[in-house]
């Protein structure tokens, strides 16, 4: 098919999820498999066109197509929209659409039997449209258009249990933080790169705008699941790789300074990150802090020139996250809202699908080589930092955090799933097959996808890069994946050897070193420290501005009025006494000048020949006296 063609309606992908979206709104409550119906009918429709457009750019190297309109014309100047049809964008939609897909059909058992189910399946397609409008943007402007929509969808839905104080709470906290970031993004449709770094480290959660992500776990699961895997957090990624050659130009051996920022920013992020994990105790809060580290590795890939490398670590990031999110909320949901591991234990009997899943999503997410995607994308990351020219120190920094990752991972899997049964388990039960068959998809995406990750055989990095793909068994065993596999092992055993024998009610770390694991308990006070330095800035702020608004621009406001009224009142009396008083005069005069005028017009024609015959009498008697 034409590609040039193809490029002309790609419009239509985000726009199936956007109608579906309008359409569920529209319904009434009442109409809950209506509303599923539809929006997950609309993903379907969304995710055959996704392949169909996929299909299309295989089998042609560096493969560009791109639509573009005038939406309004000012003067000589044309704003355009249009849309962007690259491998970038193909894959994208495919993982968009199908991830999105699975957490609609989960999202079928885990609302059930919320109220509002059916707003909550409008939202969530509105959060599908927005994100795949910045996936086929065409320029700055549209993509800035639909970031903000995946904002405001990111609001209503982590904010969906309103009368929660802390869902309240954490909508407004992660539409502000956004925000900041967003403004940057604003600026930079005229600036710089930097600025554009600054809106993708709002939506991707980069350190230090990372502190709205963990709180977002308040929403419900499919939510969080959605955020995380194929939204909000990969546009900021997203961004940064569509809009690369900004950051790349003028570069000196593939360095900038606007690189080695994002370089650095990651790699704080991602360490900070899985630090903080290795304390947390809410089992959706721990894989809240591992997506944020990933986003990091993602950034630094990014920053050191592994573009290809960071991408495919989005995508099957997408998958294990997903996966891992809709297994915690099948262990929610089968433990009766509970999300403490703490009292959880023993599930891997009582829920075994949910423990087999998400055993292959904890291995992906650790780094376990050879079987699971995230592995190798992980390894090609890994292998594109080791060789940025700046420094190794990045690198050794990640290879940490592959060891943290594990290590927090299998402390998870061993609370949860291990051990005796705890006071939440009593009862627990394992989750219908609706919410069963999205995570056994999504674990087979997570084996499968490995195939096409591999040193072997890297075709959707070489399919990206515009490469051939060669088939090469020696690059599968090398020493970085001996070296990955000896600090994932060495990740998971100490964590089994820790918390297989001396777990307890009390944390065995949290024993050994309390200050230091209060201290990442407490996420490093990094909020305590927002909260006394900025919040109470913009509070003294505010309270400043409506004194001054009260006390100061309010009396300037009154003062006008009082000069206005003053004025009013000297002018009303010139007003009345003189203009009002002459014009009164001299409509009085005329209409006196008019009633004597009036009584000459008597109607009476003898009268008028009379008035004649003596004019001209008189014209007579002037002429002969003149003459």
């Amino acid at each position: 098919m034409n590609p040039w063609l193809l490029a002309q309606f790609l419009w239509i992908i985000p726009a199936i999820p956007l109608a579906a979206s309008l359409v569920v709104l529209s319904l009434k409550s009442s109409r809950r498999k209506t509303a599923a119906a539809i929006a997950i009918g609309g993903q379907v429709a969304a995710l055959i066109l996704s392949i169909a457009v996929f299909v299309s750019t295989l089998g042609a190297r560096e493969y560009r197509a791109f639509f573009n309109f005038t939406w309004f014309t000012a003067g000589y100047d044309h704003i355009q929209f249009g849309w962007l049809l690259d491998p970038l964008t193909a894959v994208m939609l495919v993982m968009v659409t199908l991830v999105s897909l699975c957490i609609f059909v989960f999202s079928v058992g885990y609302m059930a039997d919320d109220e509002k189910f059916t707003r909550f399946f409008a939202y969530l397609s509105f959060f599908t449209a927005a994100m795949l409008g910045v996936v086929v943007a065409n320029s700055l402007l549209l993509l800035f258009v639909c970031w903000e929509l995946v904002g405001l969808a990111s609001y209503l839905l982590i904010g969906f249990w309103i009368e929660k104080p802390s869902a309240a709470a954490a909508a407004k906290k992660a539409f502000i933080t956004t925000r900041i970031g967003d403004l940057g993004f604003f600026l930079a449709t005229t600036l710089a790169a930097l600025l554009i770094f600054c809106g993708a480290m709002g939506k991707s959660g980069q350190f230090p705008l990372h502190v709205w992500l963990p709180d977002a776990m308040e929403g419900p699961t499919p939510v969080s699941a959605l955020i995380h895997a194929a939204t909000m957090v990969a546009a900021g990624v997203f961004l940064v790789a569509r809009t690369y050659p900004l950051f790349a130009f003028g570069s000196v051996h593939g360095v900038t300074p606007s690189l080695t920022v994002v370089v650095w920013i990651g790699v704080i992020t991602a360490l900070m990150a899985s630090l903080v994990a290795v304390a947390q105790v809410d089992i959706k809060r721990i894989l809240a802090y591992s997506t944020v580290s990933q986003l990091g590795l993602m950034m630094v890939s990014l920053g050191v020139g592994g573009v290809a490398a960071g991408i495919v670590h989005l995508l099957a990031h997408a998958f294990f996250k997903a996966l891992l999110f809709l297994g915690s909320g099948s262990v929610i949901h089968g433990c009766h809202g509970e999300q403490d591991i703490r009292k959880m234990g023993g599930l891997r009997t009582i829920m075994p699908v949910t423990f087999f899943t998400y055993a292959i999503g904890m291995m992906a997410l650790s780094g376990v080589p050879l079987f699971f995607c995230g592995a190798w994308s992980k390894e090609a990351v890994l292998d594109a930092t080791h060789h940025w020219p700046v420094s190794n120190l990045p690198w050794v920094l990640m290879i940490m955090g592959v060891l943290l990752t594990a290590f927090y991972m299998t402390r998870q899997m061993i609370y949860v799933f291990f051990g005796q049964p705890r006071s939440a388990s009593a009862g627990a039960h394992e989750s219908p097959s609706v919410m069963l068959i999205p995570l056994i998809v999504l674990a087979g995406c997570t084996v499968i996808f490995s195939v096409v990750l591999s040193p072997a055989w890297p075709w959707l990095e070489s399919y990206l890069t515009g490469d051939h793909a060669t088939l090469r068994w020696g690059d599968l065993l090398t020493s970085t994946v001996f070296v990955s596999l000896i600090l994932v092992g060495a990740g998971i055993a100490a964590a089994a050897v820790i918390y297989r024998r001396f777990g307890g009610a009390i944390d065995p770390l949290q024993r050994a070193a309390p200050i230091v694991f209060r201290f990442l308990e407490e996420r490093m006070w990094i909020d305590e420290l927002y909260e006394r330095t900025v919040v109470r800035f913009a509070k003294i702020l505010a309270g400043l501005s409506d004194w001054l608004d009260r006390n100061v621009w309010d009396g300037f406001v009154r003062l006008f009025a009082a000069a206005g009224q003053l004025t009013g009142i000297l002018t009303r009396g010139f007003d009345e006494r003189g203009i009002n008083a002459g014009v009164d005069e001299a409509t009085t005069g005329a209409r006196g000048l008019g009633w004597s005028v009036g009584r000459l017009h008597s109607g009476k024609v003898q009268g008028y020949l009379g008035v004649v015959a003596i004019g001209a009498l008189a014209l007579l008697l002037l002429l002969a006296w003149l003459a």
